[in-house]
């Protein structure tokens, strides 16, 4: 899994029918330290991920699992919003601080 940071949404009126009512985020990557990396990806959200939130983002064939579904064709899930990182004893990230 990856820190990302969510950006926006991806709309897609005609999609594959087993992604009927899935909602797409576009999330940027993050360093450890919460940093904006130069890496961004499309990812299905299974949380109700909002605007400038802290996310994990689930790669690969992991992203499929989450959805109970063998064939539904994502390499990317937003699994969890983040409320806190801590490297080694700092808090590099607090959602209570973000708002």
């Amino acid at each position: 899994m990856k820190l990302a940071k969510v950006l926006g949404t991806v709309v897609s009126t005609h999609k594959e029918q087993s992604l009927t009512g899935t909602k797409f985020l576009l999330v940027q990557m993050l360093d450890p330290a919460g940093n904006d990396l130069p890496e961004y990806e499309v990812a299905a959200d299974c949380v109700g991920a909002g605007l400038t939130e802290v996310v994990l983002v689930s790669l690969g064939s992991a992203a499929r699992q989450i959805s109970n579904k063998d064939r539904y064709p994502v390499d990317a899930m937003v699994v969890a919003i983040v409320d806190t990182v801590a490297l080694g004893n700092d808090l590099t990230y607090s959602k209570r601080d973000a708002s």
